[in-house]
């Protein structure tokens, strides 16, 4: 694949991350950038780079960026003599992330739980329903560290 094809196929991918994210409540800005410090070659932007590449206002950019840190999705790293700073994409281990779905799933199962609690009717539409989730959630908490020694074990 040659380069200008490769970068134009890159460019669209950062836009199908940031619908995706998009539908999981992320400003649109914010979701480009997260996308663009994925799939872009260059691993680390400055707040310059990203302002000129996403073609996007630095206010704009600003917010995002300090919403993606406090996500714990993007950092910045500064190197000695330079005052710049470079925003990346946090890669970490597996069970950092795996334990982070597992604690929000684990909240949202308190919630589910207690919905089904408060159901006037335990055996409406609604309530076997969330009944089902709430089962099939147990059930993958339950076997999350399963999975995290079967991928060490791949590893």
């Amino acid at each position: 694949m040659e380069e200008v094809e490769r970068i134009k196929k890159q460019k669209e991918l950062i836009e199908q991350i940031g619908r995706e994210h998009e539908r999981e409540g992320f400003q649109p800005v914010t979701a480009r950038i997260l996308g663009l410090l994925m799939v872009m070659d260059k691993e680390e932007y400055t707040f310059e780079e990203i302002v000129e590449e996403m073609q996007i206002s630095k206010s704009s950019a600003s917010t995002a960026l300090k919403n993606l840190e406090i996500r714990g999705i993007v950092e910045y790293i500064t190197y000695p003599g330079d005052r710049k700073r470079y925003f990346r994409f946090v890669s970490g281990e597996i069970d950092g992330l795996i334990d982070e779905m597992e604690n929000k799933l684990k909240r949202n199962l308190v919630i589910i739980n207690q919905i089904i609690e408060l159901k006037k009717d335990p055996n409406s539409r609604n309530s076997n329903f969330l009944k089902t989730i709430s089962k099939g959630m147990e059930l993958f908490i339950k076997n999350l560290d399963n999975l995290k020694i079967a991928y060490k074990k791949e590893q």
